[in-house]
């Protein structure tokens, strides 16, 4: 059987947007055009691939067991027919997808952004939000990079520490703590608190750190980002203990005050993590470069 490449992109492409119009504007195509790649496809495969459901398309079992495979073989060839090719940022032509916690997004992503656009206009940046369960889709090479506080997790994943910063309290401008002397473990836990978790946890770190103490804090509510966390605080006497990195603007904005934590806990780490996949990518390595200075440049050690 006689091989087309052509097809395999055309592949990753519908799989990747779902759609035979997104595919061809991802690979500037007609949609007509792409729509004959696809019947040859089927008839290849003798699988549907996509199949419409109402108004989209949705992706048949069988496309979505080679979705993996597929983006793997693809990177796989252009690295075998251009592997010494130098890059051209002006010509680059590329969407990034990006997991980012919420905070990193809002205090870092504007530069990253920024500095994309003036190097490399033709690159997109797509920044998603992260899942309340753990997801496979940074080594399905649906995420291209990741930046959060989670550390090494599988030997394919690449992370590297890009920065650190020590947790704050934040309460509203006018909290009886401002008034206080010293914020000690004692107030800090009989006040009542509002946590940060994606996942709707009650409890973490700073719990286990005072229980050594005999001390325990009331949680009375959780939410999944940071800046409506803060929302909680800035209308009440909730304590949120959050990076202080992470919130400095978003206090600035809100006229909220800072206050020194009354623990000893080490800082919070910033990781950026990718698929051992992109290690030779070019794009992608250019892309971590700037990703790297944009977050390293506000660490608080």
């Amino acid at each position: 059987m006689q091989l087309d490449l052509n097809l395999l992109t055309a592949l990753d492409a519908l799989l990747e947007e779902g759609s035979v119009a997104g595919a061809a504007a991802r690979l500037h195509v007609t949609a007509p055009a792409m729509s004959r790649s696809l019947g040859r496809i089927r008839r290849s495969t003798g699988d549907e691939i996509l199949v419409r459901t109402g108004r989209t398309m949705t992706p048949t079992p069988y496309a979505i067991g080679v979705r993996q495979q597929v983006h793997e073989l693809l990177h796989q060839v252009h690295g075998v027919l251009a592997p010494s090719r130098e890059l051209d940022l002006a010509t680059l032509e590329r969407t990034f997808t990006l997991r980012w916690h919420d905070s990193l997004v809002a205090l870092s992503g504007p530069e990253l952004l920024a500095s994309v656009r003036e190097q490399a206009p033709g690159v997109r940046l797509r920044f998603v939000a992260e899942s309340g369960i753990d997801t496979p889709e940074l080594r399905r090479g649906e995420v291209d990079l990741e930046a959060n506080a989670n550390g090494p997790s599988a030997p394919d994943i690449r992370t590297e520490s890009v920065g650190e910063t020590r947790l704050v309290v934040v309460v509203r401008h006018d909290h009886p703590l401002t008034r206080v002397k010293a914020v000690t473990a004692q107030r800090y836990a009989a006040a009542e608190h509002v946590t940060v978790s994606r996942r709707g946890n009650l409890s973490n770190a700073l719990d286990d750190a005072l229980a050594p103490l005999g001390l325990t804090r009331r949680v009375v509510a959780t939410a999944p980002t940071e800046a409506a966390a803060l929302e909680f605080a800035r209308d009440s006497d909730l304590l949120v203990s959050v990076p202080e990195a992470t919130t400095r603007s978003a206090v600035a904005d809100l006229g909220l005050a800072v206050l020194p934590l009354p623990l000893e806990l080490p800082s919070a780490p910033i990781y950026l993590s990718w698929h051992q996949r992109y290690d030779t990518d070019q794009a992608h390595a250019w892309l971590r470069g700037l990703a790297r200075a944009a977050l390293t440049v506000h660490e608080v050690s």
